[in-house]
C-alpha cells in the first residue's frame, strides 16, 4: 500500500528548475511528524536534503542545496513539496519524500522519483 506518493521528477538543464511533490494518503498526519527529501546519487549513498516540521513548518537545508532548494508544505493537502532552482549536474538523483519524526530519519519512504541534471 502505498503512501507517500512523489511526483515531478524529470530531466532538466544545467540552471534550470524543478518542483518536487509528495502526498501522503495514510490520513495520518501529525503536527509532531517531520516530512522531508533524501537523494541518492548513481554509486553514492542516500543523503538527506532537506525537511519541515509538520506543525511549525521549521525548514532545514543540507549545506549543499541551501539557497537553491525550498521546501514547503499543504497542511490541508497533506503535501509537502521540494522546489528546486539552479539545478546544476549534481543534484542528478532519484529524489525520495520521507515521513518520521527527527530532522535526518525517515519512518515512511516514497518510491522515489529521478531528476536528471544534464545539457
Amino acid at each position: 500500500q502505498v503512501q507517500l506518493e512523489e511526483s515531478g521528477g524529470g530531466l532538466v538543464q544545467p540552471g534550470d528548475s524543478l518542483t518536487l511533490s509528495c502526498a501522503d494518503s495514510s490520513g495520518l498526519t501529525f503536527s509532531s511528524h517531520v516530512m522531508g527529501w533524501f537523494r541518492q546519487a548513481p554509486g553514492k549513498e542516500r543523503e538527506f536534503v532537506a525537511a519541515i516540521r509538520w506543525g511549525r513548518g521549521s525548514t532545514y537545508y543540507a549545506d549543499s542545496v541551501k539557497g537553491r532548494f525550498t521546501i514547503s508544505r499543504d497542511r490541508a493537502a497533506n503535501t509537502w513539496y521540494l522546489q528546486m532552482t539552479n539545478l546544476i549536474s549534481e543534484d542528478t538523483a532519484v529524489y525520495y519524500c520521507t515521513k518520521g519524526r527527527q530532522i535526518g530519519e525517515a519512518d515512511r519512504w516514497g518510491q522515489g522519483t529521478q531528476v536528471t541534471v544534464s545539457s
